[in-house]
Formats: structure tokens, C-alpha cells, sequence
């Protein structure tokens, strides 16, 4: 009985986080940190952080890949189901009656500047988002470079972000491969 209390718990938490935030993945960050950091503590800021950079590198919504990860954290594939299920449902209701009449009322110049006021708003939190989410990136230099460099990339160059992400991968793996050889080189040098 309290797993299924659990689960429930999955399903309503991602369902509020769904309902009750617009503009997709990165807009549903600040909710999610609430949410799931601090007031449920089911996972951590560099969780967060990592739910969200291996989201946005595998296919499907950000938001929902994040919601999968941290129900399957929470309560294994069950969990991610769950909470899945519970991300989507809303957009899901939503879609369906709007797709109805979405051509017909496309036109009217009231839901033409209420969407263009949607649009700065999630402009305007994204922009806070990103902010928050370098600030708890980027923490050595070479984090920053690797900051710049992708903006720049994508920004003026309209590289895909396919590639940068690719790239950052390698790139990571490769300082954590140096990072490790000094390591182990300095830990053969003081038992000599």
C-alpha cells in the first residue's frame, strides 16, 4: 500500500509540475528544483543538472526525459511510468481540445497577442534559467571556455547542437581520462 501511495506521489507531482508550467523543459526548471530539491528532496542541484544535459542529448521532451529519470531514481521503471505519466497528461488533454479548433481561432488578434505575451514571458524565464543553470556549471576555467565557445558556435555559426554536445562529451572525457593519469602517476610517484 505505500508503494502505490508512493507512486501516486510520483504522478501528482510531475502532474502539477506539468499543468502548471508553459514553455517546456528549461521554463519547468525552477518548479522542478522546488519540487523535487527542495521540498521532496528526491534528488540533488548536480542531479538536476544531469537529468537535464542527458535529456536534452537523447531523443524525446526534455522535461519528460527528466520526469522518467527521477521517477525511475525514485521507484524503478514503475516510477518512470508514473511519473511520466504525470508529466504528460496534462499537454496531453490540452493538445487533444485544441487541436479541435486550433485553425479557427489562430486568426484573432487576441489569441494572436496573448501567445506573443506567452512567448516574452518564457523569454524572460529562460533567460533567468540559463543564468542559474552557468552559474552552477561552471565552476573552473575551462568550464567557462567550453561555455563560450558553444554559444559562440551555435549563436554565430548556427553549428547544430548536436555537435557541441558531442564535442563537450569527448572533451569531458578526456579531462577526466588526463585528470585520472595524474592522479594515479602522482599516487605511483609517493609510494616510491
Amino acid at each position: 500500500m505505500n508503494k502505490l501511495k508512493e507512486l501516486f506521489d510520483l504522478y501528482f507531482t510531475f502532474l502539477k509540475i506539468g499543468s502548471f508550467t508553459i514553455g517546456g523543459g528549461l521554463a519547468m526548471m525552477p518548479m522542478m528544483s522546488r519540487e523535487l530539491i527542495e521540498k521532496r528532496h528526491w534528488i540533488s542541484d548536480e542531479e538536476l543538472l544531469d537529468y537535464y544535459a542527458v535529456g536534452q542529448s537523447t531523443p524525446g521532451i526534455v522535461a519528460v526525459n527528466v520526469s522518467t529519470f527521477v521517477g525511475y531514481k525514485q521507484m524503478g521503471v514503475v516510477g518512470g511510468i508514473f511519473s511520466t505519466a504525470g508529466m504528460v497528461t496534462t499537454s496531453l488533454i490540452v493538445i487533444i481540445i485544441l487541436a479541435g479548433f486550433i485553425n479557427s481561432i489562430s486568426d484573432y488578434p487576441f489569441i494572436q497577442k496573448a501567445l506573443t505575451g506567452i512567448n516574452v514571458a518564457v523569454a524572460a524565464l529562460m533567460t533567468h534559467i540559463v543564468y542559474n543553470f552557468a552559474k552552477k556549471s561552471v565552476k573552473k576555467w575551462w568550464h567557462l571556455i567550453c561555455l563560450l565557445a558553444s554559444f559562440t558556435l551555435i549563436f554565430f555559426f548556427k553549428l547544430p547542437s548536436f555537435y557541441i554536445i558531442i564535442t563537450s562529451l569527448l572533451a569531458g572525457c578526456l579531462i577526466t581520462k588526463i585528470n585520472l593519469d595524474k592522479a594515479k602517476k602522482m599516487q605511483n610517484s609517493e609510494e616510491v
